[in-house]
C-alpha cells in the first residue's frame, strides 16, 4: 500500500510538472479575446480528472472541450477566464440559470449548501480551479448532482466552457484559501 501511495504521488507530480511546461505559449486572440486558432487537444497530454468523493478517475468526453479556453484548461488545468470581465459576467448568469443560487446563495457564500469561496471549502480540492471543475461537473454524494453535459441528462448540462466561466465568477466572490490558477 505504501508503494502505491508513493507511485501515486510521483504520478501527480509528473502530471503537474508536465502541465506547467505545456503552458509556455499563449494562444492567438481575436478582438473578443477568444482564440482564433482552436486546435485539438492531444489526449495523451490532457490533464486527468478525478471524482470529488472517491478520487476515482472521471472520464469526460474531450469533444465537449470545444472552445480555446476549454482546450487550454484540458491541456494545462489553467482557467483563462479568471480575471476576464466578460466571462465573469457570463458565469454569474450561468450560476443563476442552473439554480446554483438555491443552495449556494446569490454570492456563492453558502445558504442551504456550502459556501464556495473558502477559506474553509467543504472539499479542499475546490481551492483549485481543476478541483472545483471536477466537483461541479460530476457532483458529490453530499446532495449536489453533477452539472456537466451528459451528467444531468444525456443531452443537458453545462459545457466545460460554462463551468469555467462559473468558476471565474465564483473566484470574484472571495479569494481566501485559493492556491492559484491551477
Amino acid at each position: 500500500m505504501k508503494d502505491f501511495k508513493i507511485s501515486s504521488a510521483l504520478f501527480v507530480l509528473v502530471v503537474l510538472m508536465s502541465a506547467c511546461s505545456n503552458n509556455d505559449s499563449a494562444p492567438d486572440s481575436n478582438a473578443e479575446g477568444q482564440s482564433s486558432k482552436v486546435a485539438a487537444v492531444d489526449s495523451s497530454k490532457a490533464i486527468s480528472f478525478v471524482d470529488t468523493q472517491e478520487g476515482k478517475p472521471l472520464e469526460i468526453d474531450h469533444a465537449f472541450f470545444d472552445t480555446a479556453a476549454a482546450k487550454e484548461f484540458l491541456a494545462t488545468g489553467k482557467n483563462s477566464y479568471v480575471g476576464d470581465e466578460q466571462a465573469i459576467a457570463s458565469g454569474k448568469k450561468i450560476f443563476g440559470l442552473y439554480s446554483c443560487t438555491q443552495c449556494h446563495g446569490p454570492t456563492a457564500q453558502g445558504q442551504v449548501g456550502p459556501g464556495l469561496v473558502g477559506p474553509t471549502f467543504k472539499y479542499p480540492k475546490n481551492a483549485t480551479n481543476k478541483g472545483m471543475f471536477e466537483t461541479i461537473w460530476n457532483g458529490t454524494n453530499g446532495g449536489m448532482g453533477g452539472k456537466g453535459k451528459g451528467i444531468m441528462t444525456p443531452t443537458d448540462g453545462m459545457t466545460p466552457d460554462e463551468v469555467l466561466k462559473v468558476i471565474a465568477w465564483i473566484r470574484t466572490q472571495g479569494s481566501e484559501g485559493l492556491t492559484g490558477n491551477e
